[in-house]
């Protein structure tokens, strides 16, 4: 499903529903940072996706990863969250979501990077010098520079 982002946009159209979401940044031994091109929006993003009812949001972020990159993950802790109700995307079903996302970091413990081919078209390790000459949205690039400057607190539970 195609969807359009729209950020501090007067024109955005009006959300119609909220529904909680992750990211999750993932660095290797060598201080890469695993990101997927997306198929939706065409852009590189920290992976990460919807929240199902019945599981825990940490338990989310683990299972998106996996899903869209292979990558199995532990949690570590804490980004930011990031609610900004002049971030909508539309999507093409009329769906008009406004952005809830929590973003933790994490490390990885198994798993090597492939993209699902249903959500990701690419997986990378990508070296952080490189991030510039990527096409990253601005939210999701003010989520890559938070845990890149390690703004995260220790995760509890």
């Amino acid at each position: 499903m195609a969807r359009i982002d729209y950020n501090n946009d007067p024109d955005a159209p009006k959300a119609n529903s909220v529904v909680p979401s992750v990211t999750v940044g993932v660095r290797d031994d060598v201080d890469r940072l695993l990101l997927i091109h997306k198929i939706d929006n065409d852009r590189w993003a920290l992976p990460g996706g919807g929240h199902d009812a019945g599981e825990r949001i940490t338990d989310t972020a683990v299972r998106e990863v996996l899903e869209e990159t292979g990558v199995q993950v532990e949690i570590t802790g804490l980004v930011g969250l990031y609610t900004d109700p002049n971030h909508v995307m539309k999507y093409d079903d009329g769906e008009v979501r406004q952005q809830f996302s929590i973003c933790f970091k994490a490390r990885q413990v198994g798993g090597a990077a492939r993209e699902d081919g249903t959500e990701s078209k690419e997986v990378r390790w990508v070296p952080t010098g490189e991030l510039d000459s990527l096409n990253i949205h601005p939210s999701m690039r003010l989520r890559i520079d938070h845990y890149l400057a390690d703004r995260s607190e220790p995760f509890l539970g």
